[in-house]
């Protein structure tokens, strides 16, 4: 296998409406602009949701992104809209696997950008990206059996539900205990 680090493929991928890019410095006070204002849409099932960091901490953290992201130690992306390159949510690739390979897309969006088809869209672009330029096998979904309209991303983009996962972690909230669904796509052939 090559080493992931010479493999070279770009830091943007560009689908009909959205940019989708690694984060790059300067960007950390408009993500943590679109984070703040997220917070409560999304602190139920984002653990970093909860406690926001202020936006200093949100340019450090777009600097070692673009690191691991250049290194593919770990793939965090931002989403944009094409038309004015606001920031709007974020998505990319977790837990890399390169032996196999294959990778977890993961995403959130803005509340005032839910509805649009935005977060289906990144994900068929980032499961395009991955099966072309990445040479993935496989590509996973999870998400909280809670969380419907997560699920329903993954079904649109046309993953198949491998199982549920019950009772395997607890919320980082509430503590109770919650399941994830584990939704697929494998490479085609």
């Amino acid at each position: 296998m090559t080493d992931p680090i010479l493999i070279d493929f770009p830091d943007t991928i560009e689908t009909e409406r959205l940019i989708i890019r690694s984060p790059r410095p300067g960007d950390g006070a408009a993500v943590h602009q679109a984070v703040t204002e997220s917070q409560e849409h999304l602190k139920d099932w984002m653990v970093w949701a909860v406690n926001i960091s202020d936006a200093e901490w949100y340019e450090k953290w777009a600097r070692q992104n673009q690191a691991d992201y250049m290194t593919r130690q770990n793939m965090v992306m931002i989403i944009c809209l094409k038309e004015s390159g606001k920031i709007i949510g974020g998505s990319g690739f977790h837990n890399l696997n390169w032996n196999v390979p294959s990778f977890e897309i993961g995403y959130w969006i803005h509340p005032d950008h839910t509805g649009h088809g935005y977060v289906t869209e990144t994900v068929n672009g980032l499961t395009q990206f991955a099966f072309e330029t990445l040479n993935a096998e496989r590509i996973e979904i999870r998400c909280n059996t809670n969380n419907p309209a997560s699920s329903a991303v993954a079904k649109r983009a046309g993953y198949t539900l491998d199982g549920i996962l019950e009772n395997c972690n607890r919320h980082h909230i509430t503590n109770e205990l919650i399941s994830t669904e584990i939704y697929s796509k494998i490479k085609p052939v």
